[in-house]
Formats: structure tokens, C-alpha cells, sequence
């Protein structure tokens, strides 16, 4: 089953259709006043669907490349930047090395994100004025909109945590108070547990529904929020709903070869992706906010390659660490499935930083954008994985080991690990948690956030931020991390903007 929702952004700002087929029909709401469009249940689905749509936006967007795994994974220890050079996406490599620049920063995921702040909050606005709305339809348009809203202003905490808030749109002169990040946090964390409350959502969705967000993502979301957070007053209540997904109708693919592999996507492991496909795409560079595929493998695939007729050519960013591909046991799964190997400067043009080894999960197949009808680059269809199974139970033994609640955690631990290592078993401590969590995510956006949050811990075995991302014995990594570095610098054009308004921004200490 392959991408039953996939959204496209029109020229006004509402969704077109499902990959396949129409998902919905939508007539332009240009034609009469918003008040009088959003009016009946077929519209505001459409309004559900937009909101949605943002999340597409990450790998390119904004004139910026921001894959959200990516940019979670260049500040931790697993991959490189790549490119040309330092000055190729630069303010990838400044954020490498800890020095970013208000004015040479992220600025395309703050934009990214609040624009799916803004849709979230139409369909909570819509709903109050759609007529003839069946009660539990109202209700999952509603607990959709609040999750997707809660997802959006995660990732804004993480990256800048001091960051404006706001649960209606704004008007006068668009600008929102500004919180401090723990602020930002129990705001987030009340939003989501309302949105839970509605009890609204299955725990998966099927059929041409699946894509949405459901109540295992909802669930995810608030495991890696509290996690993050190191609060002790919810992680009991993480903990529980790691168990309740656990015992519905989740588990891991068995290989973990295909885990990454088209045939795999919406499979029993996953529990949230974001949507890409090639088949009949049109995402272009002249407007990247249609439905379509990403260019994600583009950007970290070797450059020029012509070793054989199966892979892609690609720019050459986020190499592989050699120390990542070493990590590994020769019989884990992991390692090539995670790692390809393609062979220093054999068969393709080396850029900085090459190690020769290459992000396999998402590597650039030829046919992967078989199907595309515009720009080539921008529409493979390899879905980005957000939250898959493996990390339940991870997230699950993680918590027990912790001390905030009972459960079968070695077996938790070992599901994953026996099932890289031929059902081989380790012993449940939690240096082997943290050490499981390195092999399975790597390229998937996490090791970075696990390391900042590891801090707050007081874990005796310095698995953390500070002792682990310090510099590198090649030069790469001049600087080390500090508490000091954990949220970004806000961009220039956002502080800027704000000035002589009601609520003016104040830069973050970086």
C-alpha cells in the first residue's frame, strides 16, 4: 500500500488530491469569502488536508534544503555535512560546529513550521463554522489539527526553544509573545494531552485514511516531548502509552534489510512517515509546494556516480562517518541496510568530508523517481520516517529501566536487538538502551536529540551531549558542545521584523 494521502498546496492555499486517486474534489474557495466556504464538512476536510501540507516542505523549502533528519543529524556524530565545501549549504557546517548565525541559519523549518501553525489553527477556526458537522467528525477533524499543531511546535522548541506561541491567528500587526522554552514546553504538552482527551483518533489509521496522524503518533509525540523535557511527572504517562501501542496492532518487519524500501512504507512497523511520491509527481523548482516526491536522496547520494545502472547520481552532502559504518558488528543487519559502502572515490567524484560511505535508507535509486513528471531531483519517492515501532519498545525499556513504571523491558530491548543480530539477546542495562538506539536511528534524525536530553539525566555512564560531541581528530568539528549551543540562534529576519511591534523577539544566547 503506498501513500493513500499525500497533500499538495494550490494557488490558494487549499489541497488538491490522494496518490492514485482523488481524495477529494475542491472547488476554489476564492470565489466567496472564507466565512462562507468553509462552511460544510467537505470543506473543511480540505482545510485538515492543508495542514498537512507543510510538512512536504523541510527538504526544500523557503529557497533552503532543511530535511528535518538531516538537520537533527549534522550537529550529532554519526554523519558529515559534505558538499563541495564548508561553504556549500553553509549554514549546515556552522551548525556542525556549533557556531551558527542569526543571519546564516535554519530560517526555512522556523518558516515551515508556523505556516503549519497557522493551517492548524484555520481548521480549528473552520470547524466553528461548519454547518450540518456530525459530532465525531468535528471532534477527529479537531484532534488532528491540535497533534499536527503540537508536531510542528516540537520541532520549533528543540531548534530554538525560547519561540513565540500562539493558538489563534494572529491579526493587527502579526506578532505573537514570545516564551521561554519550558514555557513553550507545558503549552505543547497541554495542547496534545487536549487533543488525546477527545479520544477521537484510532491507533492506526487504514485504507485511503492512512497517512493521517493517529493515536500511537499522538502518543510518539508525547514520549519524545517529555523525554526531551526529562519531566518525572509525565514519564510514567509515556510509559503507558508505550504499552498501549505495544499491545495493538504494531510490530517490527522482520527484515530489517527492506525496513527502508518502498515495499515497507505504511507497513506494520510504521507508525508516522511524511508522504513522498514519484508516481505522477510535479513538484518543480519553480513551485516546490505541490504534491510529490523529495529530493532528499539528491542531496546525500555520491556525487556523479556511474558505478552501475541501479543508483542515482547525487550532491554528496551528509556522508557517512567511517566510525558510524565501524560501530557495527559484520553480522548486524544494520550495517548495510544503514551503510553503503560504495567505495572511496570509485565510480563517483569524492567532495568534502567523503568518506566513501553513504546513507542506505535513503540513497538516490533510479527508480525511485521513475514515475515523476517535473524536476527529477525534487520527486523520489522514499517517505521520511518520523516514528516506527523500534522506538516504542526502545522508548519503553528506556522508561522501566529509569524507574517510572514495570514492564518487560529486556524482552522490549531484545526484539530490536535480536532482530539486527539473529535473534541474539543482550543484557538490559541502560548504556545497552543508548547503545541500541545508536545503531537503529542512525540518518533517522534522533541520536542528536538523544544526546541533549541524556544531559538532564545524571547517568553515570556520560553517553551525553557534552562528553560526546566534542572535536573530531580530522578538523571538522573545531568546538564542543555546551549547554550554551541547545537552542539556535533565532533568524535575523524574524528579529528584525518584529522590531517596534507589540511583542519584539529577544535573540537566544548562542
Amino acid at each position: 500500500m503506498k501513500k493513500n494521502i499525500v497533500f499538495a498546496l494550490t494557488a490558494a492555499g487549499v489541497l488538491l488530491t490522494a496518490c492514485g486517486k482523488e481524495f477529494l474534489t475542491v472547488e476554489h474557495p476564492t470565489a466567496s469569502p472564507l466565512e462562507e466556504y468553509f462552511t460544510t464538512p467537505e470543506h473543511l476536510q480540505e482545510a485538515v488536508i492543508a495542514a498537512y501540507d507543510p510538512l512536504e516542505w523541510f527538504d526544500w523549502g523557503n529557497n533552503q534544503y532543511n530535511p528535518l533528519n538531516i538537520m537533527s543529524d549534522i550537529m550529532a556524530d554519526q554523519l558529515w555535512v559534505g558538499g563541495s565545501d564548508k561553504s556549500d549549504n553553509a549554514f549546515w557546517h556552522l551548525m556542525m560546529n556549533y557556531e551558527a548565525l542569526p543571519t546564516n541559519c535554519m530560517s526555512g523549518i522556523w518558516a515551515d513550521c508556523y505556516t503549519g501553525v497557522k493551517r492548524c489553527n484555520d481548521v480549528i477556526t473552520y470547524k466553528g463554522w461548519t454547518k450540518e458537522l456530525d459530532a465525531q467528525e468535528g471532534k477527529v477533524a479537531e484532534a488532528q489539527a491540535r497533534v499536527l499543531r503540537a508536531f510542528y511546535y516540537n520541532i520549533l522548541w528543540k531548534f530554538w526553544g525560547n519561540i513565540p506561541y500562539f493558538e489563534e491567528n494572529l491579526t493587527g500587526d502579526f506578532t505573537a509573545q514570545q516564551f521561554k522554552a519550558d514555557e513553550v514546553y507545558a503549552k505543547i504538552m497541554a495542547d496534545l494531552e487536549g487533543a488525546i482527551a477527545l479520544n477521537a483518533l484510532p491507533m492506526k489509521w487504514t485504507g485511503e485514511d492512512t497517512g493521517r496522524v493517529s493515536k500511537a503518533m499522538a502518543y510518539m509525540l508525547y514520549a519524545e516531548l517529555a523525554m526531551y523535557q526529562n519531566d518525572a511527572t509525565r514519564l510514567p504517562k509515556a510509559l503507558d502509552y508505550m504499552k498501549e501501542i505495544i499491545a495493538a496492532d504494531y510490530d517490527l518487519i522482520a527484515d530489517y534489510g527492506v525496513l527502508f524500501k518502498e515495499e515497507s512504507e505504511w507497513g506494520v512497523e510504521t507508525i508516522f512517515d511524511i508522504n513522498y511520491k514519484d508516481d505522477n509527481a510535479n513538484r518543480s523548482w519553480g513551485w516546490p509546494y505541490t504534491a510529490g516526491g523529495t529530493v532528499l536522496p539528491r542531496l546525500i547520494s555520491p556525487n556523479g556516480w556511474s558505478g552501475d545502472a541501479v543508483h542515482d547520481n547525487g550532491w554528496g552532502f551528509a556522508p557517512v562517518r567511517m566510525e558510524t559504518y565501524e560501530m557495527y558488528d559484520a553480522a548486524d543487519a544494520r550495517r548495510d541496510a544503514t551503510c553503503w559502502n560504495a567505495g572511496a572515490g570509485v565510480g563517483y567524484s569524492p567532495r568534502y568530508q567523503d568518506t566513501g560511505v553513504f546513507l542506505e535508507k535513503y540513497i538516490a535509486y533510479k527508480e525511485n523517481n521513475a514515475g515523476q513528471l517535473a524536476d527529477g531531483d525534487l520527486n523520489f519517492n522514499n517517505n521520511l520516517r518520523i516514528y516506527r515501532f523500534a522506538e516504542t519498545l526502545l522508548n519503553a525499556a528506556e522508561l522501566v529501566v529509569r524507574g517510572y513504571g514495570n514492564g518487560d523491558a529486556a524482552a522490549w530491548l531484545n526484539k530490536v536487538h535480536g532482530r539486527a543480530l539473529n535473534g541474539a539477546t543482550v543484557e538490559l542495562t541502560l548504556e545497552n538502551i543508548k547503545k541500541e538506539r545508536q545503531l537503529e536511528f542512525v540518518g533517522e534524525g534522533k541520536r542528536y536529540w538523544d544526546l541533549v536530553r541524556w544531559e538532564l539525566t545524571n547517568d553515570a555512564d556520560g553517553i551525553k551531549a557534552s562528553t560526546v560531541l566534542t572535536p573530531d581528530e580530522y578538523g571538522y568539528r573545531t568546538n564542543s558542545w555546551t549547554a550554551s549551543k541547545k537552542y539556535l540562534p533565532i533568524p535575523q529576519g524574524e528579529i528584525d521584523s518584529a522590531k517596534g511591534k507589540t511583542y519584539e523577539l529577544t535573540q537566544n544566547n548562542y
